[in-house]
């Protein structure tokens, strides 16, 4: 056994650890990215169909206010509406947040809707 080997004894694990540790911060990473596209995901949904449900109630298709009818939509997305703006032509613009957050922080959504042109 040459000398230089005893100093390399157990620099495999060393190495194999080090490995380990870097692929589970990576799949980590990828998982909190993919959380975050989700929740975006859910948001902007929620943004949408609060604000088509605001323009049907601003053009007297469906009863309520606008902004409330809003409200009403994304709590049961479990998301908030955190501005809601009537516009014209009967236009209804809807900013909302998810309650749930990450570590990342709350996703948020944005929808304008109205009649068709």
């Amino acid at each position: 056994m040459h000398p230089e080997s005893r100093h390399e004894r157990g620099s495999g694990t060393v190495l194999a650890a080090a490995l380990g540790l870097v692929v589970m911060t990576a799949m980590a990473l990828v998982l909190l990215l993919a959380q975050s596209a989700v929740m975006a995901s859910r948001a902007a949904s929620a943004a949408d169909l609060a604000a088509l449900a605001a323009a049907d109630a601003a053009r007297g298709l469906t009863g309520g206010e606008p902004c409330a009818i809003a409200a009403a939509v994304a709590a049961r997305h479990d998301a908030r509406v955190t501005a809601c703006a009537q516009g014209t032509g009967h236009t209804v613009e809807v900013r909302t947040e998810l309650q749930a957050r990450t570590v990342v922080g709350a996703a948020t959504g944005h929808a304008r809707a109205g009649p068709p042109p």
